[in-house]
């Protein structure tokens, strides 16, 4: 069983500086841009009730632009831009192979609507779909990866994710296997992940090593 939630990694955050860019402030690089936004989002999605991801997104945009002097921010800039993002070009060759042995599914911190829309970009089927808004809550939460056990039942589980944060440290406290797609490069892996965390630099590589 393999879940795979690269796409919605380390490709969100560049879609999230794409359309930062173009709101960057000569005081703010659209790195620091990208920063504010994450500490944010991250923020919001902890807050309760539970909130669409529309209206996490649209309420950090809001937060940044005060605190950024942005005079007009545009509240659904990324929202708007979200089902536009693309897979890397490595990933659906590689999900092609690998849909050939193993049954693939995502863990999405997006509401229905905004997957749907990401899909059309993908092409090959996820049997497993586990949304934010489907559990009404936000990874690193354990609802999505319940939720997943409760489908997946004993067969064997593998997580392949690009975020440390959303993906392999929560699935490794529950004791899932993860392979993290470690696509900038980053240092330093946390402590805890050291002896456990196995990873791969991209799809072709994640693929190469599971189909031997």
């Amino acid at each position: 069983m393999l879940r795979h939630v690269d796409r919605l990694g380390d490709r969100h955050r560049g879609g999230v500086h794409e359309a930062l860019t173009g709101v960057e402030r000569k005081t703010v690089s659209a790195k620091k841009l990208v920063a504010l936004y994450d500490e944010e989002e991250r923020r919001v999605e902890k807050e309760k009730p539970y909130k669409s991801y529309r209206e996490v997104q649209s309420l950090a945009v809001k937060t940044i632009a005060r605190k950024i002097d942005w005079s007009h921010p545009d509240p659904d800039i990324l929202s708007e831009a979200l089902p536009r993002w693309k897979p890397f070009p490595d990933t659906n060759p590689s999900l092609e192979r690998l849909a050939k042995s193993y049954t693939l599914g995502i863990l999405s911190n997006v509401d229905n609507d905004l997957l749907a829309a990401t899909l059309t970009h993908f092409t090959v089927p996820f049997e497993i779909i586990i949304t934010a808004e489907q559990v009404r809550s936000y990874k690193p939460r354990p609802a999505h990866f319940r939720a997943a056990r409760r489908v997946i039942g004993t067969n064997q589980w593998l997580h392949v994710a690009g975020s440390l944060y959303h993906d392999i440290e929560p699935a490794t406290k529950l004791a899932i296997s993860t392979i993290w797609v470690n696509r900038n490069k980053q240092k330093p892996v946390p402590s805890a992940l050291r002896r456990t965390a196995k990873k791969v630099r991209n799809l072709t590589e994640l693929a190469n090593r599971l189909q031997g």
